[in-house]
């Protein structure tokens, strides 16, 4: 018998709808994590070049550190989120969600430090303060819906809520009242200055 409503989209973490490309950069969640947090961000290599791929290569391993200058400052860096938006809208996934990407780094919020156990990242190719595109929204809106079927959501974050003062991401380009907007979710589940 198929699988129907919201259990469809998932299979091992894996959602339905993202293009797949495993990551090495993960690690087990610790056993009494309680995957509550989504966490945004925006990347792009080198900053403010979009479409050519460096994101998914920096995600596998496979980015080539002597393609551009830029690169030599993040020499050997591994790490990973769950999922990437592209400029257009296209859904990328690194990491299975019943797994720890390596996305928040060192980080708190509502109460709890080492966000990397408990939250789901999420990419948007962008520049840091920059402005997203109408496609990375709707695309956004749906993975959130889908995901807080699935799994006890309870917050949203940016990168900048999370790391305050070491990270800047998504920044002010970021519509946040539009994200409020479209997933009709309780004002608790974002951060007081959005």
């Amino acid at each position: 018998m198929a699988e129907t409503g919201a259990a469809a989209l998932w299979q091992q973490g894996w959602y339905r709808y993202a293009r797949a490309m495993a990551s090495p950069n993960f690690g087990a969640r610790p056993d009494q994590a309680s995957i509550d947090l989504l966490v945004l961000h925006s990347i792009s290599l080198p900053p403010g070049e979009f479409g050519n791929g460096q994101v998914q290569r920096l995600f596998t391993n496979q980015l080539d550190w002597d393609a551009h200058p830029y690169f030599q400052g993040i020499r050997g860096l591994q790490v990973s989120a769950h999922f990437f938006i592209t400029r257009t809208g296209e859904l990328w996934q690194f990491v299975s969600c019943q797994d720890r990407a390596w996305h928040a780094g060192q980080s708190s919020y509502r109460g709890r430090s080492k966000c990397n156990d408990d939250s789901i990242g999420i990419e948007l190719e962008g520049l840091e303060g920059g402005l997203f595109e109408a496609p990375q929204y709707e695309t956004l809106t749906a993975l959130c819906a889908a995901v807080m079927a699935h799994y006890p959501i309870a917050h949203i974050a940016g990168h900048e809520h999370i790391a305050a003062g070491r990270k800047q991401d998504p920044g002010p380009g970021f519509d946040w009242p539009l994200l409020k907007q479209a997933l009709a979710a309780p004002e608790p589940f974002f951060p007081p200055s959005t």
